[in-house]
C-alpha cells in the first residue's frame, strides 16, 4: 500500500507562520450627538418647608407609630425637616420625640408657649440614642443572651422634666385643654375627615 505523504506545513513549504488576527473592536451605530445637554448638577438638600397650619405651640394629632391617636404639642423644625413633638409627657405620656409632618394632622387649637429649653436638641440627641441600642441589639444576637431592656438617659430624663414643667404650666392656662390632650383620636363608622375640622 501506498504510504500517505505528511501533510505540507506553513513553515515546511518556506512560508511564514500565520500570526493570528486582532480582534476587530465594533464601533458604536450612533454617534452621540452635539447639542446634548450637560449633566446637571445635584441640587442641595434645602430645609423641608413647614406647613403653613403647624407654627410653634399647634396641637397635632399623630397619625402612625407607638403613639398614634395620640394629641401632642409641636415644639419647633428641627434641621433635618422632622418635627419636635412632646405630650407633655407629665399628661399624656408622649415624650421629646421627632415625627414626620405628613403623619400628623393640624389642629386649630394652640397653645401659647413659653422660653422652652430645647436649643441644645437637635437631631444628633436623638441619633445617639438610636446608635446605642442597636449595638446592643447587635451584641444580644452574637451572644444569645436576653433581649436587652431599653433604658432612658438621665440627661433625657432631665430634659424631659424641664420642658414638661413649663409646658404643663401653659397647657394648665387654657381651659380644658389637658383633658383634650389626654384624649385619644379615632374614628367611627361613617366618620368622613376629609369633612372635620380639626
Amino acid at each position: 500500500p501506498k504510504e500517505k505523504a505528511p501533510p505540507v506545513l506553513p513553515w515546511r513549504d518556506g512560508s511564514p507562520p500565520a500570526m493570528p488576527k486582532e480582534a476587530k473592536t465594533q464601533q458604536p451605530r450612533f454617534y452621540p450627538a452635539d447639542d446634548l445637554p450637560a449633566p446637571k448638577e445635584k441640587a442641595v438638600q434645602n430645609l423641608t418647608k413647614l406647613r403653613e397650619s403647624i407654627t410653634p405651640g399647634t396641637v397635632l394629632i399623630l397619625l402612625a407609630g407607638h403613639f398614634r391617636g395620640k394629641r401632642v404639642v409641636f415644639l419647633k423644625q428641627l434641621s433635618s425637616g422632622l418635627l419636635l413633638i412632646s405630650g407633655p409627657f407629665e399628661v399624656n405620656g408622649v415624650p421629646l420625640k421627632r415625627v414626620n409632618q405628613s403623619y400628623v394632622i393640624a389642629t386649630r387649637t394652640k397653645v401659647d408657649l413659653p422660653a422652652l429649653p430645647i436649643g441644645s436638641i437637635d437631631d444628633d440627641y436623638f441619633a445617639r440614642e438610636a446608635e446605642e441600642a442597636q449595638g446592643e441589639e447587635g451584641d444580644r444576637f452574637f451572644s444569645g443572651g436576653a433581649k436587652a431592656t431599653s433604658t432612658t438617659s438621665e440627661k433625657r430624663k432631665a430634659d424631659q422634666k424641664a420642658v414638661d414643667k413649663l409646658l404643663v404650666d401653659a397647657v394648665g392656662k387654657v381651659e380644658m385643654l389637658e383633658a383634650y390632650l389626654q384624649a385619644k383620636f379615632s374614628l367611627s363608622k361613617g366618620d368622613k375627615p376629609h369633612e372635620m375640622i380639626f
